[in-house]
């Protein structure tokens, strides 16, 4: 590789390293990488320049919130080279993402595709004074359903593509000064790892009781399945149904429709329309991307009876905050009081994760109309816990009190 290539890739591997620490900078792996992190960063761009990167065990573990599923942590060094390769593709492809797909992208996310949704059912019923319909589906174990070589061969034809065609470059990884054999190797690497086969479990196999083979790698067929938690696989669950997306909008001509990973959602005058497009929903998933919607999460409703969908509940004139959200609120208030009669004082890496989880249910909240029940729930945390922490005027958001 010339020199120029070289130091743009060294380039691109600090700014992994950069974003990767970003908001997890007091974990144990990120601190443990930040001590000689230059020493471990040349070490691992020598790996990747010569084609000998290897991949690190994962941890993984069950957890129970907001539901119950497997989670594969990768080690921190790993997790750069996911930020590597996501820094270097998702503008490539960003552009031909439509607008209604919410997961994982800049200025989209929950709130925005909450606001999209109430906007289909307005739009559609013409601001409640004709009927509409609401078709929500799901996909079967999605995550550990998708084809390893069906995604590969995906990016693969469409870096190709954009390498081959005379485009500016974007910088970075996917300059056209850049090797695409280099890419393409990480690619293949990340794509084809299977954590199942170099992991350590934290937990017992208790801890695996009742959660379906749908929801975890070790029950998923072979070449199928990526562990939840990686960035890489937010960013491949989003180009994985791309294809559907664009059948979606371009042959089956649904104007209304919006998708959060696999969580699909349509909006249509025409209930017999929507009946109709659950059959060519399912041919579809399944011949071309070798899915399967999930039975027994097919909803048709009428617009007026709502439709529950990212943690909120949207009736006409009002988006309510989901049951399901505030019992989890609930729970975790619990947890973190039994934490502190038990413990005291909160670790800091325990202060800030309180801080990420009561800031994030109060960030779904706060555009709701739930004063009262932001009020309501923070006074549950114990008195020992509110002391350390300084509580917005309006109940918004909690941060680490100041002492003077």
């Amino acid at each position: 590789m010339p020199k120029n290539e070289n130091q743009q890739l060294l380039l691109d591997l600090f700014a992994a390293y950069f974003d990767a620490r970003k908001h997890k900078r007091q974990t144990a792996s990120a601190l443990a990488f930040e001590a000689n992190y230059e020493e471990k960063l040349f070490a691992l761009y020598e790996e990747i320049k010569n084609f000998q990167y290897k991949i690190n065990p994962s941890i993984c573990f069950v957890v129970e919130k907001p539901v119950r599923r497997e989670i594969f942590a990768a080690d921190f060094r790993d997790r750069i080279v996911h930020h590597l390769i996501f820094n270097a593709i998702n503008p490539i492809f960003e552009k031909h993402f439509i607008k209604d797909s919410y997961s994982c992208r800049i200025g989209k996310g929950t709130s925005y595709g909450i606001k999209r949704v109430d906007h289909f059912i307005r739009s559609c019923s013409e601001n409640y004074q004709k009927d509409c319909w609401i078709l929500k589906l799901d996909i079967s174990g999605y995550f550990m359903s998708m084809d390893r070589n069906i995604l590969y061969a995906k990016i693969e034809k469409k870096l190709k593509s954009y390498f081959l065609e005379a485009k500016p470059p974007l910088g970075g990884l996917a300059s056209k000064k850049v090797e695409l054999d280099l890419l393409l190797y990480l690619l293949q690497k990340v794509i084809f790892n299977d954590p199942t086969k170099n992991c350590f479990v934290n937990g017992t196999r208790q801890d695996w009781v009742g959660l379906p083979r749908t929801k975890s790698l070790f029950g998923a067929k072979p070449g199928k399945g990526f562990p939840i938690g990686n960035l890489t696989s937010q960013l491949f669950g989003n180009i994985y149904l791309d294809e559907f997306d664009h059948f979606v909008k371009e042959k089956l001509k649904i104007k209304h429709y919006g998708r959060y990973v696999d969580d699909m959602v349509f909006v249509h005058q025409d209930k017999e329309l929507l009946k109709s497009i659950v059959q060519k929903a399912k041919n579809f998933l399944q011949s071309q991307l070798q899915l399967t919607l999930h039975p027994k999460k097919i909803y048709l409703q009428n617009f007026c009876k709502g439709v529950q969908f990212l943690g909120t509940f949207t009736k006409p004139y009002r988006i309510y905050i989901a049951s399901r959200t505030k019992q989890n609120f609930y729970a975790k208030i619990k947890i973190y009081n039994e934490m502190g009669r038990q413990k005291g004082d909160f670790s800091k890496e325990e202060s800030q994760a309180l801080l990420a989880c009561t800031n994030s249910y109060l960030g779904i909240m706060k555009h709701r109309r739930t004063f009262a029940l932001r009020k309501k729930m923070i006074k549950i945390f114990a008195k020992e816990i509110l002391q350390s922490f300084q509580i917005s005027e309006k109940f918004e958001k909690i941060s680490v009190a100041i002492l003077i």
